[in-house]
């Protein structure tokens, strides 16, 4: 038989929920991976062969994205470019480059999140990426190509 001072009283019980409550939270939290590191591999994978692991570009050959105004003159062009490349001449901080780039067929996720890496590293600062805004601007340009 049981006796009920051995029972845990309902106080106690509610405490040590609350605390596997929140241990539970933080371990969740912890499996969610960070997109910044997402966006990060993406383009370690993908770009930094030619815009070098510091966006600074390849001279007089492939443009800057680190400070770049192009960047931030072009928001509604930058997941085409990425998804479809680019052939057209550009100017960007003011030195004109014609180097084609190929186009990366990303996911639309790591689209977003490599376009938010780009634009929150090396002195940018773009309004981050919605997965709605990616895919609008890629519907748009998707029927141009």
């Amino acid at each position: 038989m049981t006796s009920n001072n051995m029972l845990p009283k309902a106080g106690t019980l509610r405490r040590v929920q609350g605390v596997l409550l929140i241990l539970s939270a933080i371990l969740l939290a912890q499996c969610e991976e960070n997109t910044y590191r997402i966006g990060e591999r993406v383009y370690k994978a993908n770009c930094a062969n030619c815009h070098m692991d510091n966006g600074e570009g390849l001279g007089e050959l492939i443009p800057p994205i680190a400070n770049s105004d192009y960047l931030k003159n072009n928001r509604d062009k930058l997941a085409c470019i990425v998804r479809y490349g680019l052939k057209d001449t550009i100017m960007v901080n003011g030195k004109q480059y014609s180097e084609q780039m190929a186009g990366i067929k990303l996911e639309d996720v790591a689209l977003v999140n490599l376009l938010n890496y780009i634009g929150h590293s090396w002195g940018n600062d773009l309004k981050p990426y919605t997965l709605e805004e990616v895919r609008t601007m890629l519907g748009q340009c998707a029927t141009q190509q």
